[in-house]
């Protein structure tokens, strides 16, 4: 009997439900596994009892990310965990856009500006900032070039923080036709979804947001697809992916982009893919064992 952990984080105002949870426990105890819902910061958890540790929610690293990171060094020691601790350790930190970008995959144009660097702000165009480490567009806002003393403000605070900010364009084609996120389980397609745009204009940046959107399914396209694709082989460590998810947008002419990977804790939307249930528990059953 294979077990498996879970991996997930404790409940709080601002951590959002996990709906996949309870219907992946159910699922893999029906096929023969052993499975929980374990917290990632319990310390009293024998991770070396477990097969497999399949990182699912574990919604609050941001506010964490030296001492999750520190966890997925130990816990990958003691077991399988999936995704690997040197791919979580290079996906916390969203500098790796610009891996992405040396790299040849088209992304987001992403420039960074750390604690004490200038608040060298764009003067001509919208403009998105958020920290470099961050999730459900926490601590992110966008912005008109008329409204750079707020914009600084947001840097100071995040600065404070400790974290290091992203500027980008704020990308008009998410107006249009959205954000897809195109899925991956088990080394093949899961699905895809598109939700509407998550940053409206003159939204504080701390004001809590709604991650997801007018969500629905999402057939990707052959470009779409081959841009994930590209982004994914250029993820040092690309071949031990249990799962990940590349967000698109469409860029300068109409062409998709990275907006961001999700290869730590990307919520699978399984209400919305109910036929990608048996996928993700045989991927996980085949992965313990």
């Amino acid at each position: 009997m294979a077990r498996v952990a879970l991996v997930t984080c404790r409940p709080g105002p601002e951590v959002a439900v996990d709906r996949d949870l309870p219907v992946l426990i159910r699922e893999l105890r029906a096929a023969g596994a052993e499975a929980d819902a374990v917290y990632w910061d319990d310390t009293d958890v024998d991770w070396s009892g477990y097969d497999l540790a399949v990182i699912r929610s574990t919604w609050d690293y941001s506010w964490r990310a030296a001492e999750f990171t520190a966890w997925a060094e130990r816990c990958g020691r003691a077991t399988r965990l999936a995704n690997p601790a040197d791919v979580v350790r290079w996906n916390t930190d969203k500098r790796y856009l610009g891996n992405l970008a040396a790299a040849g995959v088209p992304t987001v144009p992403t420039r960074y500006i750390a604690p004490g660097d200038p608040a060298d702000l764009p003067g001509d165009h919208e403009y998105v900032i958020k920290p470099t480490s961050g999730a459900g567009a926490r601590f992110a806002a966008r912005y008109t070039p008329g409204e750079h003393d707020t914009a600084v403000r947001q840097l100071a605070r995040l600065h404070a923080e400790g974290f290091t900010a992203m500027v980008q364009p704020y990308v008009k084609g998410i107006d249009v036709s959205g954000e897809r996120a195109v899925q991956f389980f088990g080394g093949r397609l899961l699905h895809a979804s598109r939700k509407g745009a998550v940053l409206a204009p003159g939204t504080p940046y701390d004001e809590k947001k709604v991650a997801h959107p007018g969500l629905e399914p999402w057939t990707p396209t052959p470009a779409e697809l081959a841009t994930a694709e590209r982004a994914l082989a250029a993820v040092p460590g690309h071949a031990d992916l249990l799962y990940a998810r590349v967000d698109l947008v469409d860029g300068a002419g109409g062409q998709p982009c990275v907006m961001e990977l999700e290869l730590v804790e990307p919520n699978l939307f399984l209400d919305l893919h109910t036929g990608s249930l048996p996928v993700v528990v045989d991927a996980i059953l085949t992965a313990a064992r």
